[in-house]
């Protein structure tokens, strides 16, 4: 098993194949590493440029397709054989001359993930870093975890930890979020950040939706995934109540003579009454489906990191 593995997504990236891969070796000389480079569907000359730079420490993985950054990471973790893994992007931008320090503290053993932040971001102001700091902001409030750069590739994980993320969709962006759901051990170090110098971002503010979009799948999988009733039984229950109070006080208005037909509580204290006994409904269909989905796998709602067994003790001895 090789010590390291550097994995790195490329889309497109001619330009920057050569570079990359000579500032990697120079970095890491005297490391056991491979390299494991994903192509997410380039249509430039990217997979020709990776195959005449490689040497035997370079492994290329392929893709039919351009399925996006989290199936391309989740491509390369699956196809890396290294006792710790590295993600970085393949634009330059990340400094391989980080990755030495950030396994030193990885090695100590008190973390799982170190993490990168880019202390002095060389990105534009409006199209990138304010949209950055918001979605950090957003994220720490929503996850509780505290990391300051999200959206910053380079970090170093024990294997164990990657390869239990379960990336898709847009969900390489809350890598740290996912690790922690597992018990990871986090902790973050300023890395020096590059602008790019060949080719173009393949980020747009069009993504946006879709962040967040996952992130509300994120908050329900860190809170409610083993007890979805907590979620959709309380707001249920509360919905119910609320509408059951409206039909009372509409009843007691028609038992006195009133006219209640055609007023819009009525038709409120309704749509209350049916959405909570829905989502009361939803939350046990919800429960149920957890439990099948543990049960019949034998998998475990907890995950050990480690168990200690003592030594007997001789007689007369402390």
């Amino acid at each position: 098993m090789k010590k390291l593995s550097i994995l790195i997504t490329v889309l497109n990236e001619e330009d920057n194949i050569k570079p990359l891969l000579e500032e990697i070796h120079q970095a890491l000389q005297g490391f056991d590493y491979e390299i494991v480079i994903v192509d997410d569907g380039s249509t430039d000359r990217t997979r020709p440029n990776i195959r005449r730079e490689a040497n035997h420490r370079v492994k290329l993985v392929e893709l039919t397709k351009n399925y996006g950054q989290s199936t391309a990471m989740a491509a390369g973790i699956d196809a890396a054989e290294g006792e710790f893994l590295v993600t970085m992007d393949g634009d330059l931008q990340n400094d391989p001359h980080d990755i030495p320090a950030m396994l030193k503290k990885l090695e100590d053993g008190e973390w799982d993930l170190v993490a990168g932040y880019r202390k002095n971001r060389q990105d534009k102001m409006l199209s990138r870093k304010l949209p950055s700091r918001l979605a950090n902001s957003l994220i720490r409030w929503l996850t509780g975890v505290k990391i300051t750069d999200y959206g910053c590739t380079l970090k170093v994980y024990r294997v164990d930890i990657a390869r239990g993320l379960g990336l898709y969709g847009e969900l390489h962006r809350f890598i740290p979020a996912l690790a922690f759901m597992q018990g990871a051990r986090i902790t973050e170090v300023p890395v020096n950040h590059r602008s790019r110098k060949y080719g173009q971002s393949k980020y747009r503010l069009s993504r946006t939706f879709k962040v967040i979009s996952d992130l509300i799948l994120i908050v329900f999988f860190q809170k409610y995934l083993v007890r979805p009733m907590h979620l959709f039984g309380v707001a249920g229950f509360i919905i119910l109540v609320v509408g059951i109070f409206i039909n009372l006080y509409l009843a007691a208005l028609k038992i006195a003579g009133q006219d209640i037909w055609g007023k819009p509580l009525l038709i409120l204290g309704l749509l209350l009454t049916l959405g909570g006994f829905q989502l009361i409904t939803t939350g046990i269909i919800t429960e149920l489906l957890m439990r099948t989905y543990y049960e019949s796998q034998n998998k475990k709602t907890y995950k050990i990191r480690n168990t200690f067994v003592g030594k007997e003790k001789k007689a007369g001895v402390e």
